[in-house]
């Protein structure tokens, strides 16, 4: 009987990782992302989320001074992502790339 929540409790803890490494990776997207479309490069910029997990959105927010990015992908281990769980980051970069 305990050995069926054991594996349960390691596939959860497993799922929870590869999201947590996924976030990881879309920070660091989202950064350079921000800095290309503050730059005024925005193909590649599209070019870098194409190349992410597929389903990824690129959102961009623009202020006086800021160019944020915020990416949103569907969680990439299938049983969280059948949930509908989505994992994100955001980022953001001088406007102008000063």
């Amino acid at each position: 009987m305990t050995l069926p929540a054991a594996l349960l409790v390691i596939v959860v803890g497993v799922g929870a990782l590869a999201a947590g490494s996924q976030t990881v990776r879309l920070q660091g997207a989202a950064a350079d992302a921000a800095r290309l479309v503050a730059r005024g490069e925005l193909q590649p910029a599209d070019a870098l989320v194409g190349r992410l997990a597929g389903g990824t959105i690129m959102r961009i927010t623009e202020s006086d001074r800021l160019v944020c990015v915020t990416l949103t992908s569907p969680v990439a281990v299938p049983a969280l992502a059948a949930a509908g769980l989505d994992v994100s980051a955001s980022a953001c970069a001088a406007a102008g790339g000063h």
